[in-house]
């Protein structure tokens, strides 16, 4: 294997030639807003060749309150008719590009997928831009690196030729041309011929749609590999690593991967997981930077390999953003653009939704997440949770950060590891057998808990342990804390423990494994906990 003097005349040699990467990061240090105001008007004059800009008569905005009253915020569902239309063959409808990728997510929307169009803008000057920016300024950080001399891990999803029911389009003629996937499949099959020397497995396994599959040739495949790097969603790569780890016959990923250095995750809370990865690569030399990455956008990835203090918000990379304080979310969709506030105008330790305009044609789009900023001057920020992901049942207020930092500090008092959970309320029961309600958690641990006789199992140490999460989120939730004070409306949390695996087959039997794919870890009702309890028999 390749020398640590050698791979360092590589890293040095990257990133010379990336060093307009590194100057963005610099850039967005110091210039933010500047950099934003250019993309703004770049967003403009793209859209003003557009069908959606023309409609909304672009040519006489001339600053952000213009803007802001031309355009109202929109969700998928508004978007949708001109997505459709694009799907169709038609062309320049939302960007003046055309558009032959779309990543397919599944969403809140109205319809079972979002279909995110993916211009030739938005995969390089965004996505692929984000990525480069992160990797480069890692490896600025970390100057022994192997990062750019050995392979990166990609689990990867599918993509295939996008089908509309309308066969009386222009679509017909595009047939084979135009497709949909997942991002990481899009990017996969974008990416540069030269990558591929350093990414492992090859491109068709990481293409192959069957998730089970797919984990089965990346064991055959990777394992011989110079693996030092990989990315994507904690929980699936954890399903991936146990696997690797039950193929290799080996105890843990070092013994696989010698000079395994670093995990580049996003998409869920990486904390509940940290503790089970450093298990699975006991390394000091280990390193974990979270990048805010999804089908609309590269929004922002950990600058320092410390952590702890934010993201940094990708500025120029052809998003405009906006933001609007939870508090104010209603009036707004209201169209009361009062509240609503560019970069400059955000403060720290508020949650805001973000807004987005970007150059893949989203106008005043809601990703519908919530983001507070650590801080202003450079803007790091963090992501708090989901406008719709929380649970507010009882003026509870409980956000998905907040149930997730009180887990994770219950699971190291208790010297457990959580691998998946969701949570959901029980209403005040109708036929009066309890006059308060409380949540329930379906929570998956991992081993050496794999035995369903473990004393975890056992009421006592259930209860031992729901008593201390329920304390531990009044430590970080008032209103929760409020709501369980003597005489009030909650009682104690519950918790249903699940066997190894369990979120898995789930996720499975729906028809959503994979890295695009989340499990919902907040839920207005006891559906998804009802059909875990199926899963187990326990009903």
């Amino acid at each position: 294997m390749m020398g640590k003097k050698t791979a360092r005349i590589i890293n040095r040699a990257v990133l010379s030639w990336g060093r307009g990467y590194l100057e963005e990061v610099d850039r967005s240090l110091r210039n933010a807003p500047e950099l934003q105001e250019k993309v703004f008007q770049k967003l403009l004059r793209g859209g003003r060749q557009t069908l959606f800009g023309k409609e909304r008569n672009f040519d006489s905005i001339n600053n952000l309150g213009d803007f802001q009253s031309r355009v109202k915020l929109s969700k998928y569902d508004d978007l949708a008719p001109y997505i459709t239309r694009i799907r169709q063959g038609e062309d320049y409808v939302l960007w003046n590009q055309k558009v032959r990728w779309f990543a397919k997510s599944s969403g809140t929307s109205s319809d079972k997928s979002k279909f995110i169009p993916i211009t030739k803008d938005s995969l390089y000057g965004t996505h692929f831009k984000g990525m480069k920016m992160m990797l480069m300024n890692y490896a600025r950080l970390n100057p022994d690196s192997r990062v750019f001399s050995s392979c990166a891990l990609t689990l990867g999803g599918s993509v295939a030729p996008d089908v509309m029911s309308d066969r009386d389009s222009l679509k017909s003629l595009l047939k084979g041309k135009v497709f949909d996937g997942d991002l990481s499949a899009v990017m996969l099959r974008n990416s540069p011929k030269a990558v591929e020397l350093l990414r492992t497995p090859s491109r068709k396994t990481a293409l192959v749609a069957d998730f089970a599959t797919k984990v089965e040739l990346i064991c055959k495949e990777s394992t011989r590999k110079n693996v030092s790097n990989f990315s994507g969603v904690p929980s699936w790569n954890l399903v991936l690593m146990n696997k690797i780890l039950e193929y290799t016959g080996k105890s843990n990923l070092l013994e696989v991967w010698p000079h395994m250095e670093l995990f580049m995750h996003g998409g869920i809370n990486f904390e509940p997981y940290r503790e089970i990865y450093r298990k699975l690569i006991p390394s000091d030399n280990m390193h974990y930077l979270e990048n805010y990455n999804a089908s609309e956008g590269y929004f922002a990835f950990q600058d320092s390999l410390e952590g702890g203090n934010g993201m940094l918000l990708t500025v120029n990379n052809g998003i405009f953003y906006e933001f609007i304080p939870f508090s104010q979310l209603d009036k707004a969709m209201e169209g009361d653009n009062s509240s609503v506030v560019p970069l400059e105008g955000v403060q720290t330790g508020i949650d805001y939704a973000i807004v987005i305009s970007t150059v893949g044609g989203l106008w005043r789009y809601m990703p519908e997440d919530l983001v507070r900023f650590t801080s202003v001057n450079p803007y790091r920020l963090i992501v708090t949770g989901r406008t719709k992901m929380f649970i507010n049942a009882f003026g509870e207020e409980l956000m998905i950060n907040n149930a997730e930092q009180a887990l994770a500090a219950a699971s190291a008092k208790a010297g457990l590891q959580v691998t998946d959970y969701t949570a959901a309320p029980q209403f005040m029961a109708a036929d009066g057998s309890f006059a308060r309600g409380y949540h329930i958690w379906a929570i998956e641990f991992q081993d050496p808990l794999r035995n369903p006789q473990s004393p975890l199992f056992s009421p006592k140490a259930v209860e031992d342990f729901a008593s201390l999460l329920d304390s531990e989120i009044q430590k970080v939730n008032s209103d929760y804390e409020a709501k369980r004070s003597p005489g009030s409306t909650m009682q104690n949390l519950k918790i249903i423990p699940l066997p190894p695996g369990t979120f898995y087959r789930w996720m499975e039997s729906r028809g959503k494994t994979g890295g695009q794919n989340k499990i919902p870890r907040l839920w207005k009702d006891l559906k998804y906990i009802n059909q875990l309890k199926n899963m187990t028999g326990d009903v």
